[in-house]
């Protein structure tokens, strides 16, 4: 079970985008994309759909260790517990509420 997932509030703890946050927009394995986080300009060829080509912005993957959960406007750590019907869930360390 991964610690960070889509549509978590995430802060950046690591790097030159470090002191931002956001939601996560999706993660691949070990990276996460965060939005309006860590954007890049990506130049695009002229196509038959696209005849002028030009510019698009995209975003780039954080590793997951650079990121920190957001409790509320907290950083917390994630751990994991059972819950009443025996399922593993994701549980903030600092406040031990379980994250929805």
């Amino acid at each position: 079970m991964l610690r960070i997932k889509k549509g978590d509030s995430v802060k950046v703890i690591a790097g030159g985008q470090k002191g931002k946050d956001g939601k996560v927009v999706k993660v691949l394995g070990d990276k996460v994309f965060i939005e309006k986080v860590n954007v890049r300009e990506r130049h695009i060829r002229p196509t038959a759909a696209n005849p002028k080509g030009g510019k698009k912005d995209i975003h780039v993957g954080l590793h997951v260790s650079n990121v920190a959960l957001l409790d509320g406007e907290k950083t917390t750590k994630v751990g994991f517990k059972l819950n009443d019907n025996n399922q593993k869930v994701r549980v903030a360390k600092k406040t031990r509420k379980e994250i929805k």
